[in-house]
């Protein structure tokens, strides 16, 4: 069934709507050539002068995130594994994710990713691992706390790589009985680190 909106129609189904917009996103589009003379280099350069300004503030900014994911992860212990309860990790998880490289702490993005893939691939969020969650959050408050800048810390490289694969074997046993999850995301990913 469909219904008509002023700028979309809506197509409903059993579990699902198919929302179609009226105004085609290709008439908001321009082309870009591939002319180098007219990129604004100076867009970039004035940027990276911009975070440039900005980077004495990223440690603060990475220390108030690992204080949100630490927050998230005691609302688990309080509130219980819900779905409301795992988004928020989930959303203070994946800004280290975004941020980690950037605030110049890669290596916790590193963990954050896992436990990002732990929590999105994890159908049941009452089967979720407290204690690997646990795991996780202190790697990533310790990798800040000990200031471990760069991607080359053999002692965090190996901690990252434990836990990648301890929420891989328990992510492969949870979808143990589903060969469409296990081809999609059951192998290593080809994309170099």
């Amino acid at each position: 069934m469909s219904k008509s909106k002023s700028d979309a129609t809506v197509t409903a189904f059993h579990d699902h709507d198919v929302i179609v917009p009226k105004k085609n996103l290709k008439s908001f589009a321009q082309k870009v050539t591939a002319d180098e003379t007219e990129f604004d280099w100076e867009a970039i350069e004035r940027a990276e002068a911009a975070l440039n300004e900005l980077s004495p503030e990223f440690d603060g900014w990475m220390i108030s995130e690992c204080d949100r994911l630490e927050a998230a992860r005691k609302l688990l212990t309080t509130g219980g594994l819900s779905k409301g309860t795992t988004q928020v990790l989930f959303r203070a998880a994946h800004d280290i994710k975004g941020e980690g490289t950037t605030f110049g702490f890669p290596l916790a993005a590193r963990i954050a990713d896992s436990l990002c893939r732990l929590v999105f691939h994890t159908a049941k969020p009452a089967a979720l691992p407290l204690d690997l969650i646990d795991s996780h959050v202190a790697a990533i408050r310790a990798v800040v706390r000990e200031n471990v800048r760069g991607e080359d810390d053999p002692v965090a490289c190996e901690l990252a790589d434990h836990l990648r694969v301890l929420t891989d074997n328990f992510l492969k046993d949870q979808h143990k009985d589903d060969p469409d999850w296990l081809a999609e995301y059951g192998t290593p990913s080809i994309v170099p680190e």
